[in-house]
């Protein structure tokens, strides 16, 4: 896999026009299966999902195609496929980014770097871990990985240049990816921390009257799905990018260096009213995103001097956006037109379900979920797998509970960052290469379905769940 998208083919003509033939194939073959429009939209899913796991083109370009594609074949409405555009995701993700161009761009990252340096140690090792955890508490405070991912990231890259790590080394792609991964992959077992865990507990409540308990839900999956998955974070970073300790020595704070400018401080009590607002959603009923854009178009105020003159013409990388767009839109496609509850259909019918073997028949429903995320992305997998709960406690055995519980193990198991929007923020404020955050996703994907799944399942026994 390429490192970066420089590193792609210098003519990537003939390997895309391979995956548009695997593509075809795809499509050809689950004609014989599926009606013909959910035939078409597999055959793009497997187009976009192909290009995006190899990096031979910029994240954004199979996006752009799959919405001409969806559009001039009429697999889906342009108000479906196009949706991205108008979801509350997207415009969270560009506030973000803004966010963070107005954190530069005041060298308020700076100030808040010199602050939240002192915890972080000496020596490589003690950067990525606590850095990692780090981002694993500030999940109990803020409930948005988008917004967990806007406030750390800018800081974290203040932090590693003033320990001397460059752009484009390992160590800062380390620190950065300590940051980006620590305050999502782990935070699946907070219950409001991220969006699939909140519409997970939402369509749970309204189909089966179960509100779901915060501390039966964290102490049924923190154990291992939090904690241990953080420690395996860490691990894979120390493993996959390895470095030597800050260049820089840390230096004590001192008095001068975190006093705020005006400016810094105007801007410090927008993001406060911000993230306050995203801490009351649930009082005001107000959508994330749409608050992002209140705090976005404070920011990008002509006088406000919070960003550049050139904000948004020179700062902020667009790619990132239709990347975003294009997978919240190929999600919507594939729900139009029924793709993943066919498949899910599909897969419960071929499963070896056995009655009475629990283990085993958790272990086939959470793998069909993962499979599910990867078709339709992790807020895919509450949304298709919940309505079908009760339906599928009959032919496995399983309690719905269970069933629903079996999700998050499915959600919080990420195979590539096109499934997490969280994930695709992170690239864009840490500059961070599609194939660097891949490659982090690929193997703890592989080590959570050797080592983490099955300690969950004897924690599940442990506590009576099975």
């Amino acid at each position: 896999m390429p490192v970066n998208s420089n590193d792609a083919p210098a003519n990537p003509i003939w390997p895309v026009l391979g995956v548009a033939l695997a593509a075809a194939v795809t499509a050809a073959l689950g004609g014989l299966f599926l009606p013909s429009q959910q035939a078409a939209t597999l055959g793009v899913l497997v187009f976009c999902a192909a290009l995006w796991a190899t990096s031979y083109v910029p994240e954004f370009w199979p996006a752009l195609a799959m919405f001409a594609l969806v559009t001039v074949t009429q697999i889906a409405p342009g108000s479906v496929v196009l949706s991205g555009f108008t979801s509350s995701t997207f415009w969270l993700l560009f506030s973000g980014m803004v966010f963070g161009a107005a954190i530069q761009f005041t060298g308020l990252n700076h100030k808040a770097a010199g602050l939240l340096i002192q915890i972080v140690g000496k020596s490589y090792r003690s950067v990525i871990t606590r850095t990692a955890l780090f981002g694993l508490l500030l999940a109990f405070l803020i409930p948005s990985g988008i917004g967990r991912v806007v406030l750390l990231i800018p800081i974290v890259v203040a932090i590693t240049e003033q320990l001397g790590y460059q752009e484009g080394s390992t160590g800062r792609y380390g620190i950065l990816l300590a940051a980006a991964f620590g305050t999502f992959l782990p935070t699946f077992s907070i219950l409001p921390a991220n969006a699939p865990n909140m519409l997970l507990s939402g369509i749970s409540e309204a189909l089966y009257g179960e509100t779901l308990s915060y501390w039966d839900y964290l102490v049924l999956h923190f154990p291992v799905l939090g904690l241990v998955k953080a420690g395996l974070v860490i691990a894979v970073i120390l493993w996959l990018f390895p470095a030597q300790d800050p260049v820089h020595p840390v230096k004590p704070a001192t008095a001068e260096k975190v006093t705020l400018s005006a400016k810094e401080k105007q801007l410090l009590l927008i993001l406060v009213l911000c993230f306050v607002a995203w801490l009351t959603d649930s009082l005001h009923h107000i959508s994330p995103g749409w608050i992002g854009l209140v705090a976005c178009a404070a920011c990008l105020w002509p006088s406000g001097e919070f960003t550049s003159k050139q904000c948004l013409s020179k700062d902020l990388n667009y790619g990132p956006l239709f990347f975003a767009a294009g997978i919240i839109g190929l999600g919507a496609t594939i729900a139009y037109t029924g793709l993943g509850e066919s498949i899910v259909k599909a897969l419960t019918q071929v499963a070896p379900f056995v009655v009475g073997e629990n283990t085993l028949n958790l272990a086939l429903m959470t793998g069909i979920s993962i499979l599910v995320g990867m078709i339709a992305n992790l807020a895919g997998i509450p949304a298709i797998i919940t309505p079908l709960a009760g339906d599928l406690a009959e032919i496995t055995g399983l309690s719905s509970y269970a069933i629903v519980m079996s999700e998050v193990m499915a959600f919080s198991t990420v195979l590539l960052p096109y499934q997490a929007p969280p994930l695709i923020t992170a690239m864009a404020l840490g500059k961070l290469p599609l194939a660097v955050v891949s490659k982090v996703c690929l193997v703890t994907f592989a080590l959570t379905i050797v080592l983490l799944l099955p300690l969950n399942f004897g924690w599940w026994h442990l506590v009576g769940m099975l």
